[in-house]
C-alpha cells in the first residue's frame, strides 16, 4: 500500500483532509473527522473503504457510504473493558466528590473532622439504572455488583432477555428508570432515536439525590437542561466523558459547577486499548481493499 499519514495527535485541517483524500482507495479516520459527502466527493469514485478507529460511527454519514457502495470498518469490543473501567472510575469519582475534596486538601479547606463534610453517595443497596444495554452496559453493571448493588433496571430500544439475566437486570421504561434509580449510566449509541434524550423531563423525573453518567456520546444529552438541573439542586451531581462540542470551551456554564466531573473523553485511553483499536482499524481496512470479510464491520 501506499500511505499518505497525517502525522500529528491533533486532527487533519479540514482543507487538508480535502486534499488528501483526492484517489484514495481507503479511509482510515478518527472520531475526529466528519465523513461527508464532501469528503467523499473529493475522494472520488475509486473510494472502497473506510475505516474509523472508534466504536462509534455518528461521525461517517452512513447513507452516503450506502449510496456509493462504500464498506465501513470500525472496532467495538476492544474497548468494552477499558470504557467500563472508566464508567466505574467517573461514577465513583462523582458520586464520593473526589476532586472537591481535592480541591479543598490542596486550598486549606481541609480543617478539622466534621460528620457531614465532603458527604457523598454509596453504591450499597442501590438502584442503578443503564440507559443502553449492549456491551459496555453489561460490562459496567458486572464492575459494579461487588459493590453491593442491591438492584439493576435498563432502557433499550427493546428489551434484551438474555444479556439481562446475565446480569440480572430488569427492563423497564425510560420514565421509570428516571424514577427508580439512584444512579442512572448512558451507555447508548447516538442515534435520531436517542439524540437529546436525556432532557429536561429526564432530569425532573430524577431523585434529587441521583447521579448521573455519560460515557457514550455527548449528544445523546441536551446539555442546557443538565446544567439547570445541577445547579438548581433537582439532582446531586453528573459525570461525563463525553460533552457536546468537543472540546467542551472552557467558559461553559458546566465547568464552574462544583457538582459536576468533566472529563476529556478518555473512556478507551489505555496504552493496550487505543494499541488494539489502531491495528483493528488497518486490518479492517486492509481485509476491505482486498475484498475480503472484515473482523468488524458495519453492514449498511
Amino acid at each position: 500500500c501506499h500511505i499518505e499519514q497525517w502525522d500529528s495527535d491533533d486532527p487533519v485541517p479540514r482543507s487538508e483532509l480535502l486534499k488528501k483524500v483526492a484517489g484514495i482507495q481507503g479511509l482510515y479516520c478518527l472520531l475526529s473527522e466528519t465523513i461527508d459527502s464532501e469528503v467523499l466527493d473529493a475522494a472520488g469514485p475509486s473510494l472502497r473503504v473506510v475505516s474509523t478507529m472508534s466504536v462509534g460511527y455518528d461521525h461517517v454519514s452512513l447513507e452516503e457510504l450506502k449510496r456509493r457502495g462504500i464498506r465501513l470498518g470500525y472496532t467495538p469490543d476492544v474497548l468494552t473493558e477499558a470504557a467500563a473501567e472508566l464508567t466505574v472510575a467517573l461514577l465513583l469519582a462523582t458520586s464520593r466528590r473526589l476532586l472537591e475534596a481535592v480541591d479543598e486538601a490542596k486550598s486549606g479547606g481541609w480543617g478539622s473532622w466534621k460528620p457531614l463534610w465532603m458527604c457523598g453517595y454509596g453504591l450499597t443497596g442501590s438502584t442503578v439504572g443503564i440507559l443502553g444495554l449492549g456491551r459496555i452496559g453489561k460490562a459496567v453493571a458486572t464492575r459494579l455488583k461487588p459493590f453491593g448493588v442491591k438492584k439493576f433496571l435498563y432502557t433499550n430500544s427493546a428489551p434484551r432477555p438474555e444479556m439481562a439475566a446475565a446480569i440480572p437486570a430488569e427492563f423497564v421504561p425510560l420514565e421509570e428508570l428516571a424514577r427508580c434509580s439512584d444512579f442512572i449510566i448512558v451507555c447508548c449509541a447516538l442515534t435520531p432515536r436517542t439524540k437529546g434524550i436525556c432532557n429536561s423531563r429526564m432530569f425532573s423525573q430524577m431523585k434529587d439525590t441521583a447521579i448521573f453518567i455519560n460515557t457514550s456520546r455527548g449528544g445523546v444529552v441536551n446539555q442546557d437542561d443538565l446544567h439547570q438541573a445541577l445547579a438548581s439542586g433537582h439532582i446531586a451531581a453528573a459525570g461525563l466523558d463525553v460533552t457536546m462540542p468537543e472540546p467542551l470551551p472552557t467558559d461553559h456554564p458546566l465547568f464552574k459547577l462544583k457538582n459536576c466531573v468533566i472529563l476529556p473523553h478518555i473512556a478507551s485511553a489505555t496504552w493496550s486499548t487505543r494499541n488494539a483499536m489502531a491495528v483493528l482499524a488497518a486490518n479492517n481496512l486492509l481485509a476491505g481493499l482486498r475484498g475480503d470479510a472484515m473482523e468488524k464491520e458495519v453492514f449498511l
